[in-house]
């Protein structure tokens, strides 16, 4: 299984990034996918997640700016991040996660640093 995240990068306060996690080797239709992040000397934050049925849910720092998508052909899911602020800096991570039976699966990527300059 892979998580591979891209887009990331360095922006101005108020821009935009649209981040990108392609999966591999998992069937991509069953899991709820989420975005997290952690930002240097914090603690990691869940920022948006998006169900196998496709229902959103987002942290209260990111709603309104950011938006989570998925393209099950494409087994990917987005991060579109506008209004960006400096308080966004961090490595974002995409995850996988899903039940079968008794049994639970949870795949991260590696993650991708998006700093956000004032």
């Amino acid at each position: 299984v892979q998580l591979v995240e891209s887009g990331g990068g360095l922006v101005q306060a108020g821009g935009s990034l649209r981040l990108s996690c392609v999966t591999s080797g998992m069937d991509f239709s069953i899991f709820h996918m989420s975005w997290y992040r952690r930002a240097p000397g914090k603690q990691r934050d869940l920022v948006a997640t998006i169900t196998y049925d496709g229902a959103t849910n987002y942290a209260d720092f990111v709603t309104g700016r950011f938006t989570v998508s998925k393209d099950n052909v494409r087994n990917t899911v987005y991060l579109q991040m506008n209004s960006l602020k400096p308080e966004d800096t961090a490595v974002y991570y995409c995850t996988g996660r899903t039940e079968v039976a008794v049994e639970s699966y949870v795949y991260w990527g590696q993650g991708t640093q998006v700093t956000v300059s004032s």
